[in-house]
């Protein structure tokens, strides 16, 4: 049993970095695409759009459906769609071919991602294995996003662009076999505790809405009617959502979840870091290519040191660091230093040097490899075994919408600089290093704030249990004082009862009290 849930958790990491590597490696060969399909510029944003806006505006929705009907479902059911589509995306011989790929791609995307890391809560109970897991699913997303940009240069160069969508078919039929073999099937809860459909379809359009009016800002402008009316119809539909979760009889979205000051800090902190992450993930192969002059294979080599980093930090010390030091702690650790690296970010010059310039950087970045592991365990803090699929499903949505938003904002002012001093007559390589400039003191901005938030909204415990042979301060994972976030430190009420002994796969443990029962996870370490 050991061994198989390690193997499983294999599965759910490699599908994950699959769906993950997809969002990058298609942004190398777009010029390729471009070429090949006669896209005009606006129209070929949609090959990179219609992914995001189904697969944001999808994950909530699938994450409940996963708490009825099973993740194993849900998750074997999103590979097979997604893998498919990757097919069609290969195949494709025009351009509404190749989008409606895309957003049906983005769909099983969605179902696969949304419930991978309520899969791994159950299959991991102990606060150290957990920590450990979700470590590895943390790298899974620096290392796909990295592979995507090398694969993506090579496979294009050396192939066809088609080749990137191809490259899924193999591996999607390993994992959906794999997965199929390997996965716990569980129940879920059934549909008879009721679905809300009103719910599912506000939050769906609320969110599809705002990814669009976020993705679309780069060819309309954030000032222009059509940006504004979208961004205001993204807001009545949320506002409507939140409205009817809190009178649903079934929400889609318990707002219990949001009681955890852990947990609404988590997520928070969580899109601002990713949206800077992604700004970078973006804006640095850029430079190389654009100011450095590199191919698209070397500039996605060049992002290769920080994946490294953030696998040795997230994969080979963050659970023994988290044991020792706590939860919070490692998110402001993690933090301090990717602030301080696109600090030096602002200060590129228009003929840099890799060694000089950008490889120290590139070790700063690093730090995401001890802050997400902790954001994402303290984000899933307050997860029973009931709601684990829509917390998960909450989760994969901030980042996907602080990605967006990351991207949009960092992007658009970085183009807007450039135009700026391209007008007043400076070099090419000049203004676009000015533009990057800019963005990089934006998303130096935005880590400061995810800093300065993690310091202030996430709470340490204000007592700990020590696993034998850890010292220290491992009270920092929790918030014992927070309804609903008992489980944030691992900590045991004296109460508790603990199935995990019993049932190794289940991640929840029972609370007994008079006249009722309720399950609390238990995250974090102890």
């Amino acid at each position: 049993m050991e061994r198989s849930r390690w193997l499983a958790l294999t599965v759910l990491c490699a599908a994950m970095m699959m769906i993950i590597l997809d969002g990058t490696i298609v942004t190398v060969a777009l010029p390729t695409i471009q070429r090949d399909l006669g896209f005009s510029a606006s129209g070929l944003a949609w090959v990179v759009n219609a992914y995001l806006i189904a697969f944001g505006g999808l994950l909530l929705l699938a994450g409940r459906l996963g708490d009825l009907i099973g993740g194993k479902r849900i998750f074997i059911g999103g590979l097979i769609v997604f893998t498919a589509a990757s097919l069609l995306c290969g195949f494709s011989i025009s351009q509404p071919m190749l989008i409606t790929a895309r957003f049906i791609q983005g769909t099983g995307g969605a179902l696969a991602s949304a419930v991978s890391l309520g899969m791994i809560i159950r299959l991991f109970p102990e606060p150290r294995a957990r920590s450990t897991a979700l470590g590895a699913y943390s790298f899974t997303g620096a290392g796909g996003a990295s592979v995507g940009l090398v694969l993506g240069g090579v496979l294009t160069q050396a192939l066809s662009w088609r080749w990137i969508f191809f490259v899924n078919v193999p591996i999607g039929i390993a994992a959906i076999v794999a997965g199929w073999l390997l996965l716990t099937d569980e129940p879920g809860i059934g549909l008879k505790a009721g679905v809300d459909a009103v719910g599912a379809v506000l939050v769906t359009a609320g969110l599809m809405a705002g990814v669009y009016g976020i993705v679309e800002t780069a060819g309309h402008g954030w000032a222009s009617a059509r940006t504004l009316g979208t961004f205001a119809a993204a807001v009545i539909l949320l506002t409507a959502f939140g409205i009817r979760q809190q009178r649903a009889r079934t929400p889609l979205l318990p707002l219990r979840i949001f009681r955890s000051r852990n947990v609404s800090g988590a997520n928070a902190v969580q899109a601002l870091t990713v949206a800077a992450a992604f700004g970078f993930q973006v804006l640095i192969p850029q430079y190389m290519q654009r100011v450095l002059g590199y191919g698209p294979a070397a500039a996605g080599l060049g992002m290769l040191p920080s994946a490294i980093v953030i696998g040795a930090l997230s994969v080979g010390l963050s659970a023994r660091l988290i044991a020792r030091f706590g939860l919070r702690t490692m998110v402001i650790a993690g933090l301090a230093p990717i602030v301080a690296g696109f600090a030096l970010l602002t200060r590129l010059p228009a003929a840099g040097s890799y060694p000089l310039h950008l490889l120290p950087t590139m070790l700063l970045i690093g730090g995401f490899g001890l802050a997400f592991p902790a954001i994402i365990t303290l984000a899933m803090s307050a997860a029973s075994a009931e709601d684990a699929g829509v917390a998960s499903g909450l989760v994969n949505t901030t980042q996907q919408v602080g990605a967006a938003l990351g991207v949009a904002v960092l992007s658009t002012l970085a183009a807007s600089r450039t135009s700026h001093l391209l007008a007043s007559g400076r070099p090419a390589a000049e203004a676009l290093t000015g533009g990057y400039h800019v963005a990089f003191a934006v998303g130096a901005t935005l880590a400061a704030a995810a800093l300065l938030l993690a310091a202030i909204l996430l709470r340490p415990a204000h007592s700990s249990s020590g696993d034998s042979g850890d010292s220290g301060d491992s009270g920092d994972t929790g918030d014992s004082g927070d309804s609903g976030d008992t489980g944030d430190t691992g900590e045991r009420p004296s109460n508790a009862v603990t199935s995990s002994s019993r049932n190794p796969g289940s991640a929840s443990t029972s609370t007994s009290s008079p006249g009722r029962s309720r399950t609390s996870s238990l995250i974090g370490t102890s």
